[in-house]
């Protein structure tokens, strides 16, 4: 089978490192490779990582940068810690660009559908921009902002978050090595650059580059068509992102391998089996999406609001840290009314 890849990135590498022994695979990337970047923040857990590593022949050991003990979460008035338990920030560049060394690819090709015949299967990777996919019905996003800061001296040495009021964001501090940091900030009310440039103030360091894009959190059942005239969508073009945490590179590499399995039991299965494995992430929305606009209820949407608990709770070493109820109900309570703030 003839396939295409369009976008080099985790998901769309990662799909194509499953398959390249068994289908001819060509990956088509919009960078150039001299100046290849993995925008967004490097954290993950180590376990699912190292799962999905060895699938393909690589150590994911390899590529860890900084693995967390404890990350502070700070609220209005107070703050607490959460265990860490595989949580880590990684190489997410070099672990790419490992995955192309093995791979036919092609650098510096901004693909259209056109430019793709001749292909079985073409595979729209292309993250948040969708690009060869129809566009989303009611598409919902998170703009986000991240810089890479040095510091001469670190204001933390491990994970910091805090999240923003109304559940629309929050604010990371993910270490990668002793002086350095990426710093970044997402929120669905656009108060990222605010928020970051407050704590860039107060915790002064030199800013070494800096990353700008929106996160799609609207789940896959809002995200139709998957599949549609020989295009089958993969990762975050498909909505495979958590939508409290905005985390979307183990949810985009699982996709990877619905779609690979899914090209030997009929393709015809894969959407049906992507809303089924993340069916998790439609609720988790619905709450989220009442709290951003002011319906939540405690006594209505209980459900709701146990829903983000309940599925990492049991997932513990999945996302790389300890989840307790009673920090969940601290964030949400301390979050969900009140003004807007930014404040460090």
């Amino acid at each position: 089978m003839k396939i295409a890849v369009a976008g080099g990135g985790v998901s769309g590498s990662f799909f194509a490192s499953l398959v390249e022994n068994t289908q001819d695979v060509t990956v088509f990337e919009r960078q150039r490779e001299n100046v290849f970047r993995a925008i967004c923040a490097w954290g993950t857990s180590k376990h699912e990582m190292r799962r999905l590593a060895v699938r393909i022949g690589l150590n994911f050991d390899e590529y860890i940068l900084h693995e967390g003990r404890e990350m502070v979460v700070k609220l209005p008035d107070n703050e607490f810690s959460i265990k860490l338990k595989g949580l880590c920030t990684f190489d997410k560049k070099r672990f790419i660009l490992d995955m192309h060394k093995r791979l036919k690819i092609k650098y510096s090709f901004d693909v259209k559908k056109e430019m793709l015949n001749g292909f079985d299967i073409v595979v729209d990777a292309t993250g948040f921009h969708r690009a060869l996919l129809p566009r989303i019905a009611r598409d919902y996003y998170i703009p986000t902002v991240e810089y890479l800061v040095e510091y001469s001296s670190p204001p933390f040495d491990d994970f910091y978050l805090m999240p923003l009021t109304h559940l629309g964001g929050y604010l990371w501090y993910f270490p990668l090595s002793k002086n350095r940091a990426h710093v970044g900030v997402g929120d669905y009310f656009c108060r990222h650059r605010e928020a970051l440039d407050e704590f860039v103030r107060k915790y002064s360091g030199e800013i070494i580059d800096v990353v700008g894009r929106p996160v799609r959190i609207a789940p896959p059942h809002l995200c139709t068509p998957i599949a549609i005239d020989g295009v089958v969508g993969l990762g975050e073009s498909i909505g495979a992102v958590h939508p409290v945490i905005g985390e979307g590179i183990i949810p985009g590499m699982q996709c990877a391998e619905i779609l690979a399995e899914s090209l030997e039991a009929g393709l015809d299965q894969y959407p049906s089996k992507v809303l089924r494995h993340f069916s998790v992430f439609y609720y988790i929305f619905q709450f989220i999406k009442k709290v951003h606009n002011s319906t939540f209820s405690y006594l209505r949407d209980f459900r709701l609001l146990l829903s983000p608990f309940i599925y990492m709770k049991f997932r513990e070493d999945r996302f790389g840290m300890e989840i307790r109820l009673r920090d969940w109900l601290k964030i949400v309570t301390a979050y969900r009314r009140g003004r807007a703030s930014t404040k460090i």
